[in-house]
């Protein structure tokens, strides 16, 4: 790889994709060309490309998934940090590392600070965890948190983004059935990336909270997306269900901050996102290709699979 002020890992996700289409001349590797699992390669792979600023966006997130294969999960989140701290000590590099809210147990009655201490549970949340610790061994990290990411092409293990998918059921004519008793901050990927690299270059360290302004019910969500969309379809509102989960999520998944200004709401973010996915497919019709869900069969939209 040639050299670069930015290095990209998990270029494949939506956020990687972001992150280097507002970072001219940055590097964006896949996980074939460039894993964190793989500590010679890193080390080799750094050194020639010299990058001021690594963005870690590998990550593992099969939540339910990670119940059984717990190794799995540690290698990438926590294991393969691990290894790119000491690949960025070799060449002086600074590590921008990104990390979810499901650190906490959600069982606070308010949005979550960075100040506040984690407790995660389950084997993805304590994996992420693990690797925001050694993530922050290297003097001036930054550990972004946010919370339920949503962007253009989304994650490839869940069968695309949250709207992507409740639009194409929507469209199927798929009953929807979505969870009202978990709460999160929406947040679009072009804002978090846009929030990631100021931070970056603020020269912000240790943990900070970036999500969108404003928190809602996946429920609530998905009456926003199928607005945004102009779709008039029924969304059911259900209940969690411990029996259709196998690893426990937070049912209090908000964030805030008290080091950073709020990104947009949820709610500009989605028209962001429809503006965006309007403008690839050049016509209202067409929102991406369908996908099957694959992977973490985990959905908080119900319905049809």
């Amino acid at each position: 790889m040639p050299a670069s002020p930015y290095l990209i890992t998990g270029g494949a996700g939506q956020l990687a994709r972001e992150l280097e289409r507002l970072l001219p001349g940055s590097l964006a590797p896949h996980r074939a060309d460039l894993s964190v699992t793989d500590p010679r390669q890193l080390s080799h792979q750094l050194a020639l490309v010299q990058p001021e600023v690594v963005f870690n966006c590998a990550a593992y997130n099969a939540v339910d998934r990670a119940e059984d294969e717990p190794e799995v999960a540690l290698a990438v989140n926590a294991i393969g940090v691990e290894n790119l701290v000491r690949a960025c000590r070799e060449v002086g590099a600074r590590l921008v590392h990104f990390s979810t809210n499901y650190v906490f147990d959600g069982t606070a009655t308010r949005p979550y600070l960075e100040a506040d201490e984690p407790n995660p549970r389950g084997a993805y949340a304590r994996s992420k965890r693990e690797g925001e610790l050694r993530a922050l061994e290297l003097a001036g990290t930054l550990v972004i948190r946010s919370s339920g990411l949503f962007g253009h092409g989304g994650s490839a293990i869940k069968g695309g983004s949250l709207p992507h998918r409740l639009i194409e059921r929507a469209r199927s004519g798929d009953e929807l059935a979505v969870v009202a008793d978990q709460w999160l901050n929406p947040t679009f990927t072009g804002h978090l990336a846009q929030a990631s690299i100021a931070a970056a270059r603020d020269g912000k360290d240790g943990i900070l909270h970036l999500v969108a302004s404003g928190c809602c019910s996946f429920h609530e969500f998905a009456l926003g997306v199928l607005e945004v969309a102009g779709i008039n379809h029924a969304v059911t509102a259900t209940r969690t269900s411990p029996e259709s989960d196998r690893a426990q999520r937070p049912r209090n998944g908000c964030l805030a901050s008290s080091r950073f200004a709020a990104l947009p709401s949820w709610r500009e973010g989605l028209a962001a996102y429809w503006a965006g996915e309007i403008s690839a497919s050049g016509n209202q019709s067409v929102a991406g290709d369908p996908a099957s869900a694959k992977g973490d069969q985990h959905d908080p939209a119900g319905g049809s699979k």
